[in-house]
């Protein structure tokens, strides 16, 4: 073996090693790694940074903004919604959730979804008296499964592909190659998932209650004449056990219904009047449906989409001090909408504009996103905060990102157009059409992931050209007697178990090299070996650390590390015998 070789089987360990020991950034490893490859001369500067222009990497940032579009539009909450209704059982309720959330991981990144449908669950949960112990690891798992149907389902899957586009001039696998065994192993895993995860998870349900003393908003809403919401009862609604909040009345123009029972149907221009805390006042936002009741939010500048929730607390020589909110001119001085106001955790009976506020008041605001920088050091507010994702969704744009999807879907999957291509297109759209704004999608890409995947090609570069793959891939045949399936079994196998130290995309790019090498000295078909490739990565059920919304479910599940080893080693061993067996019967491989 040639001392280029040994340096980059060398590099390649401490970067494991370091990845398994340390908390320090995966990028950052990498590129210390890459950095010593390119200073003795494993690599050259090309061969270094060439992940960086690979169409895999780049198809993934593009699912990125494909992304932003989805959730801006509130099309996955959207989903969400129709599909969680009041459950029977815990059983049902692990249907109702796992079902839309694995069939939307097959063609979205799986880390927005988890982002998107953990608040979501949490809320439904409290809500029916279920464990969100029980419920989001299951869900974490059940993105996973539904992502190795598709090639576009995760990152991993792309990041090979932009690989196999690189070493062959026709890439050897379509769309839905990987469904083939990808559905069959989502359904098994889905129905262990819910017959284990009540005897392998323990119930961690703590009691939540809205504590007196919690600050509360007292908040107006309007029914929308022609919204989805006229007819349907409170309960349809979903208004009934909201989240740290509760609707007090209902205004109506003949009569005020104090004491709202769940089958109370809603009319057009009701106003209902909910008081809770300030995250509630955010899902109120985002309900598809109601809109503040004060008309003067749509009377700023601004389209809605554009703007976010403030607290702001009345200063004591604040010239808003003894006037009411009318007086004050609020909206012309300001440029914001006060929506809801707090004092002393007591309800305000007034009609908002007639308040008169005093030294202390809290106001929840709608603003432009620049209001806390004009007004930080304002002499009228002690304090200017803003609310982390509260901006409305943009339900009038709902339909029309989800027909991009669609569209992406359907020229990807027909061969019209290459992933890369599809993937750009639709980005292109989403932005074109005003789903999402750049700086939103740029705020959503996940940089550092971007980086360390294309950083890891550089490292797998250096295992090939070295000669070290090839190498570990003649170890490996050794090993296996030189059997086509027991080589994959080898694949696949180590594959699994470094996605659960490193990173999926990182472990994926390091074994690629090495299991091209076997194919070539085993005449075997590039597919099979490949597909192996892409279901190992994404076997990342056995550790927090093993992916990245693993860690996303951690802290709201109350999760300890033996949990994922009780569900996630199970669901690994499945996973393992249904791909090696079915990739060996599929494409006839030889034992």
């Amino acid at each position: 073996m040639s001392l280029a070789a040994l340096i980059a089987i060398a590099v390649t360990l401490g970067i494991l090693l370091t990845l398994v020991t340390t908390t320090w950034p995966a990028d950052t490893v990498f590129l210390a790694g890459v950095t010593i490859l390119l200073l003795t001369g494993v690599l050259d500067t090309e061969q270094a940074f060439a992940g960086l222009g690979n169409s895999g990497v780049i198809t993934v940032g593009l699912l990125y903004v494909l992304a932003t579009g989805l959730q801006e539009t509130g099309a996955i909450a959207f989903v969400a919604s129709r599909f969680l209704r009041p459950p029977r059982s815990l059983r049902h309720a692990q249907w109702q959730l796992l079902l839309p959330t694995a069939a939307m991981s097959a063609f979205l990144n799986n880390t927005p979804i988890v982002a998107m449908m953990i608040p979501v669950t949490l809320s439904w949960a409290r809500k029916h008296g279920l464990a969100a112990s029980q419920l989001l690891l299951p869900l974490n798992y059940a993105t996973v499964l539904g992502g190795t149907c598709t090639l576009i389902g995760t990152s991993t899957n792309l990041v090979i592909y932009g690989l196999l586009a690189k070493t062959f001039t026709e890439v050897p696998l379509g769309f839905f190659d990987l469904a083939w065994v990808g559905m069959p192993m989502m359904a098994v895993g889905l129905f262990y998932l819910v017959v284990a995860t009540p005897r392998l998870l323990p119930n961690r349900q703590q009691p939540l209650e809205l504590l007196e003393d919690v600050r509360r908003y007292t908040v107006e809403m309007v029914v929308a004449p022609d919204g989805p919401l006229v007819g349907r009862s409170i309960e349809q609604a979903g208004l009934r056990h909201l989240s740290g909040m509760y609707l007090a009345e209902i205004g109506r123009s003949t009569q005020t219904i104090s004491a709202v029972g769940p089958e109370e149907r809603l009319e057009g221009g009701d106003q209902l009047v909910f008081v809770g805390v300030v995250d509630s006042v955010v899902e109120l936002q985002r309900i598809r449906g109601l809109l503040p009741a004060t008309a003067q939010v749509f009377k700023l500048q601004s389209p809605r989409s554009e703007r976010l929730l403030v607290e702001a607390v009345v200063a004591p020589r604040s010239f808003l001090v003894g006037k009411t909110i009318k007086e004050a001119t609020f909206r012309n001085r300001y440029q914001a909408v006060v929506i809801a106001v707090m004092r002393d955790g007591e309800r305000l009976d007034r009609k908002l504009g007639d308040i008169t506020l005093r030294s202390g008041d809290t106001l929840l605001l709608e603003a432009q996103e620049g209001f806390v920088d004009r007004h930080r050091h304002s002499r009228d507010f002690l304090l200017t905060s803003p609310i982390a994702a509260s901006n409305p969704p943009r339900h009038d744009k709902l339909g029309t990102s989800v027909l991009v999807l669609v569209a992406m879907v359907l020229l990807a999957g027909s061969g019209l157009l290459s992933m890369l291509e599809a993937a750009l297109l639709a980005a292109f759209a989403m932005l074109a059409l005003r789903c999402c704004r750049i700086d939103q999608a740029r705020r959503n890409i996940d940089w550092p992931t971007l980086l360390t995947i294309a950083l890891s090609f550089g490292v797998g570069s250096a295992l090939q050209q070295s000669g070290a793959a090839g190498a570990i891939a003649k170890a490996v045949l050794q090993g296996t007697a030189g059997s086509q399936l027991g080589s994959l079994a080898g694949c696949y196998l180590l594959t699994a178990v470094l996605t659960q130290v490193i990173t999926n995309n990182a472990a994926a790019a390091l074994m690629f090299p090495i299991t091209m090498a076997l194919c070539q000295q085993l005449h075997a078909p590039v597919a099979p070996f490949a597909l192996a490739l892409m279901f190992g990565a994404s076997n990342s059920f056995a550790t927090p650390y093993a992916y990245q919304t693993n860690l996303m479910v951690y802290g709201p599940g109350g999760y300890r590390f033996g949990d994922y080893l009780r569900l996630g080693l199970p669901l690994m061993a499945l996973c393992a015998v249904l791909t090696i067996l079915g990739l060996g019967v599929l494409y006839g491989l030889a034992p």
